[in-house]
């Protein structure tokens, strides 16, 4: 899409599905965050992928929680889109510590 420059998706716990979808969206530099862009990136994935594919939760972030090499550590997006932001377990290999506070505060402002 556009608006995105880059993601990362992780399953997160859902009352009915048992799991759901949860999108950590940067957005480019030319995007702002609306819940019309979040419906249009919802309809970008129907298409691309199918129907099944519908982000339960999006949270726009600044960036994403990365190794030294570049890897993105999902286990620390799966802790904070889940809800336990304070208990993420060794974190010594992220390439920058103040991403992961950063994600926390626009996970607690982005909750359905």
């Amino acid at each position: 899409h556009p608006g995105v420059s880059e993601s990362a998706v992780v399953g997160i716990p859902h009352a009915v599905k048992g799991e759901g979808i949860c999108a950590f969206v940067v957005l480019a530099s030319t995007a702002s965050w609306s819940d019309e862009l979040a419906n249009d990136l919802n309809r970008t994935c129907r298409k691309g992928i199918g129907a099944h594919a519908k982000v339960d939760r999006f949270i726009p972030v600044s960036g994403l929680p990365k190794t030294r090499s570049g890897k993105v550590m999902r286990r620390i997006l799966r802790k904070i889109a889940a809800g336990d932001g304070e208990n993420l377990g060794d974190i010594s290999t992220l390439a920058d510590m103040s991403v992961v506070q950063s994600i926390r505060d626009s996970a607690e402002l982005h909750t359905d």
